[in-house]
């Protein structure tokens, strides 16, 4: 009997590894990312046989690969920026700061500022030296809100965002958007608040104990 699409699951995912960018010149590449966007350069594989160089930061890495075609058959070097373009985005608590590093750099850009419902969130685009789009953006500061209210996703959203951007920020919009079950959220709190007043805080710890909360509601 044919399986309906409602019963397939999503592949068990953990979190996003990596993105890979094709560079002309793979050491220009590493020194902007480097320089400007902060980017560490780590361990790569010695297994691998071609050209390239591994960075990581903001808990991502970024994998630069060398052309190996002649760099002309690459799409040329875009000058117009199109904020609709593909994009890398990060996220900044200030702007101001990223725009002016940018200058300093000598690197145009171009900013947005969107304001929705009186949330404001600031974007600023630009392109690395392969014509890849860059965004600096503050869209943290809207709510992260799922579509479908169900308790069971958003309770695995608040797992995957708390492991990613930490627990008290997560379960704090969770709380404004009103969607985070009571029972949850009251002994996330308590827990939240125990764990300040100690100086062996640590986010691992909360992160699995409300592993263990969300568990008991059944999801």
């Amino acid at each position: 009997m044919a399986t309906s699409p409602a019963a397939k699951r999503s592949l068990p995912l953990k979190s996003l590894n990596h993105v890979s960018r094709v560079c002309r010149d793979v050491n220009a590449t590493t020194i902007f990312y480097e320089n400007v966007l902060g980017f560490v350069p780590i361990k790569r594989p010695g297994s691998l046989d071609f050209d390239g160089a591994w960075l990581h930061n903001y808990g991502i890495s970024i994998h630069l690969l060398q052309c190996e075609e002649d760099v002309e058959s690459m799409p040329p070097v875009k000058e117009e920026i199109n904020i609709r373009d593909d994009h890398l985005s990060f996220q900044s608590e200030s702007v101001e700061e990223v725009e002016r590093a940018l200058q300093e750099h000598g690197i145009h850009y171009e900013k947005k500022t969107l304001d929705e419902s009186g949330i404001i969130i600031d974007q600023v685009f630009f392109h690395d030296p392969d014509g890849f789009m860059i965004e600096i953006c503050t869209c943290e500061k809207f709510p992260v809100q799922p579509l479908n209210n169900s308790t069971a996703e958003f309770c695995n959203l608040v797992r995957t965002l708390s492991s990613r951007r930490g627990l008290s920020r997560t379960i704090s919009r969770a709380n404004t958007a009103e969607m985070l079950p009571e029972k949850l959220k009251s002994h996330t709190f308590s827990f939240v608040n125990q764990e300040n007043r100690s100086s062996r805080f640590c986010k691992q710890k909360i992160f699995h104990r409300i592993t263990q909360l969300v568990a008991k509601q059944s999801l």
